[in-house]
């Protein structure tokens, strides 16, 4: 039996971000404990040419919405990108999950073919369904979840493996 696309993106997506905010609650928990100005952290990078923590979080959320609506063919929710606290960024993981929410598997099944263009800034991407969701939406955002994760375990949060995960 082959796996539908819905199934191979939103269910996994929905966890991941749930993940996310579960990760960003021990990390507002971390900043509280060790009396820590919690945009250390929500500000926190990697390397100097890196986004911090907060753009890794709008990117990955971007990700989901702005791809599984090219995918269903519906209009994403506008964000502004001025999260700056962790409760800022976990109102933005759940909006983007209520949005998700609201798309349903007869929307993303059956697209694989369905030609996906749109820019981001100068560039100009061509894909098709399937090739969108495998080799664009997946490994974005599966980067910045990453990236977010290991910004805040760099700087001592308290999260592993299983946090990543999920249980």
């Amino acid at each position: 039996m082959a796996i539908s696309m819905y199934q191979a993106s939103v269910p996994q997506l929905k966890k991941m971000l749930n993940n996310l905010s579960s990760i960003l609650k021990k990390s507002a928990e971390f900043a509280a404990d060790k009396k820590i100005d919690e945009k250390v952290l929500v500000e926190s990078r990697l390397a100097p040419d890196m986004f911090p923590l907060a753009k890794q979080v709008q990117i990955a959320c971007d990700q989901v919405k702005n791809g599984m609506a090219r995918i269903a063919g519906v209009e994403p929710p506008k964000f502004e990108d001025t999260e700056s606290t962790f409760a800022d960024l976990q109102e933005r993981i759940a909006k983007t999950i209520a949005f998700v929410d609201g798309i349903k598997p007869e929307q993303v099944d059956g697209t694989e073919a369905k030609e996906i263009k749109f820019s981001i800034y100068e560039w100009k991407f061509e894909f098709v369904g399937d090739q969108y969701l495998l080799t664009w939406i997946i490994p974005n955002f599966y980067f910045h979840v990453t990236t977010a994760y290991n910004i805040l375990r760099h700087n001592g949060v308290q999260i592993g493996k299983t946090d990543y995960l999920g249980g």
